[in-house]
């Protein structure tokens, strides 16, 4: 069964180009790309979707969602793509607001999709399935942080004379997952972190901090230069704006 399951995964890498093009003929119109998870909180909790005034789930989205509400993320990937391109089939052909995987405060903005039954073939929804699989994961390598080891990261700044900032963190830490999602993704964010500093991040719940480091609150951003100096120990999860605050405090103290 594995041959075919890798037969399977390479035709959907060949559908890249084709589910894009499935997607901006037949989903642009309802479905809007990708557009960072604090913009959408802020159109929701804020605004009342009275700012970005989506009419369905954007890309990311469904995405985000699709892989962590269909079948077993944590399975083989193979099995899990064909799950979710299954479920993604079924419901494009048969809308079910019961089985929507929207949040209810988020679906109450939405109404339930019209069929495509006969408008869309199963090879382009195989075709948009794969494309939608992908995106989340495209999205959050060209928008977020990339993380290397604290050694390799050290011989990197003194190389670079650029700061490393850790992200102390736990797997289970909600307020962790909101700063990846929700600021870290930020391109103004990502784009400094990228100029001036080498970000790491470590899960202080099976891995020590380098340099006899302590910290019990997660999560927390910890700034150290190529000296191995530390510049700022913040805890607490932060927006955007004060998040790139500290990153200017740490730029001053490195002078």
């Amino acid at each position: 069964m594995k041959p075919l399951f890798s037969m399977l995964l390479c035709v959907g890498m060949l559908f890249g180009t084709e589910g894009q093009e499935v997607y901006e003929k037949k989903c642009a119109s309802c479905h809007q790309g990708y557009i960072p998870m604090s913009k959408i909180k802020e159109n929701f909790l804020d605004h009342n979707n009275t700012l970005l005034k989506l009419t369905a789930p954007t890309l990311n989205q469904l995405s985000y969602r699709l892989k962590q509400r269909i079948g077993d993320p944590k399975g083989d990937n193979d099995i899990h793509r064909m799950e979710v391109a299954a479920f993604v089939s079924e419901y494009v052909l048969h809308p079910d607001r019961e089985k929507s995987l929207c949040l209810d405060d988020v679906m109450q903005y939405f109404q339930t999709m019209p069929s495509l039954k006969g408008k869309v073939t199963e090879e382009e929804l195989e075709a948009v399935s794969a494309y939608i699989y992908d995106l989340e994961k495209e999205s959050a390598e060209e928008d977020s942080v990339q993380y290397e080891g604290f050694e390799q990261a050290l011989q990197q700044a003194k190389k670079t004379h650029k700061i490393i900032m850790i992200k102390a963190m736990t797997k289970d830490c909600h307020f962790c997952r909101k700063m990846e999602r929700e600021v870290l993704v930020e391109k103004e964010v990502a784009d400094l972190l990228e100029k001036d500093f080498i970000s790491l991040t470590i899960d202080i719940s099976t891995t020590e901090l380098p340099l006899g480091l302590k910290t019990e609150l997660t999560p927390s951003f910890i700034f150290i230069d190529e000296n191995a100096n530390v510049l700022l120990n913040i805890p607490g999860s932060w927006n955007k704006t004060d998040f790139l605050e500290i990153l200017k405090e740490a730029k001053r103290k490195q002078r």
